[in-house]
């Protein structure tokens, strides 16, 4: 079995993959539409960008992959395998592949979204993938009338509020993978001088894509999904992950169409751990030089650029 990057040369083969995908991050898929158009193809080429294709072959058949990374972020996605007929008998070499990519660019996790009656759902277990949470996908009605509302645009006056509401929300064991982005656009809602909710909006040409941070006691949530409205009368998703699955209750009242429970998985090529050492007091005062960190994935020896 031979892996290899893409290359100008599968362009005219990729309508044969397009109508025959598996979606692994339902954001990008919902905010910027199919990724295997020819246009958004030619942008992954850009080597300056950490997004990586790649296609497997064997006796005749392939399979086509992709992972991406995000500038600061050390959570690299999966964004797409396809076709999906020949997911199971190839995605070995092409997960083993992709992992290793984004363990080079200096990824932590590799975390992938997908159903859980998908056909490549044992083939990511098999790839050293563990189900972390489960997330709803939902899709608001059209926004009413605007009207007064105690959102408003988050500033970084107001960062260090809302990683603390994360940090509450979250579940500490997945607080490292499920982090915040500060590359999305947010909005926060503040009652009393206190942040009760915060939500990070994502839009694309497609679509807006909404990850609400809100605790059970805020009487933010029904304002935000009833008002909320994309340029262009695109439509508006609202993901729900598990550990907020009181949330479906509200969306339900407004009239927002479910989609189906999704699986949300996560590769680790790093384990943090605390260590305790004693540091002298001219240790505290110097400063030296660290070396590069080192991971390892499948056996494979990878120096992280720092």
């Amino acid at each position: 079995m031979t892996v290899r990057p893409f290359d100008f040369m599968d362009l005219p083969f990729l309508s044969r993959y397009r109508g025959a995908l598996i979606p692994l991050h339902t954001a990008r898929l919902l905010t910027h539409g199919n990724p295997l158009g020819v246009r958004a193809m030619l942008s992954y080429l850009n080597p300056r960008r950490f997004i990586h294709t790649a296609v497997a072959s064997e006796n005749g058949r392939s399979l086509m992959g992709q992972v991406i990374l995000r500038e600061e972020e050390t959570s690299a996605r999966l964004t797409f395998l396809a076709p999906g007929e020949n997911a199971e008998e190839l995605a070995a070499a092409i997960l083993d592949h992709l992992s290793v990519r984004s363990a080079e660019w200096g990824a932590f996790h590799l975390l992938a979204e997908l159903d859980e009656d998908s056909k490549v759902f044992r083939s990511l277990r098999k790839a050293g993938f563990t189900m972390y949470a489960w997330q709803r996908i939902w899709k608001l009605p059209k926004a009413s009338a605007a009207s007064a509302s105690p959102w408003r645009r988050a500033e970084d006056a107001d960062w260090p509020a809302i990683q603390s509401l994360h940090a509450q929300i979250v579940p500490a064991l997945i607080q490292p993978i499920d982090a915040l982005s500060r590359q999305a656009e947010g909005i926060i809602c503040r009652q009393q001088d206190s942040l009760q909710a915060y939500a990070s909006l994502t839009s694309g040409p497609a679509g807006l894509w909404v990850q609400p941070l809100v605790p059970p006691e805020s009487g933010c949530s029904a304002e935000l999904f009833s008002s909320l409205a994309a340029p262009g009368n695109r439509p508006v998703y609202v993901c729900v992950r598990s550990y907020q699955a009181w949330l479906e209750t509200v969306l339900e009242e407004l009239g927002a169409q479910p989609g189906p429970q999704q699986a949300v998985m996560v590769r680790r090529f790093a384990k943090l751990q605390k260590v305790d050492e004693k540091v002298s007091a001219m240790e505290k005062v110097l400063v030296k030089p660290v070396a590069p960190a080192a991971r390892a994935v499948n056996g494979k020896q990878l120096e992280i650029k720092q």
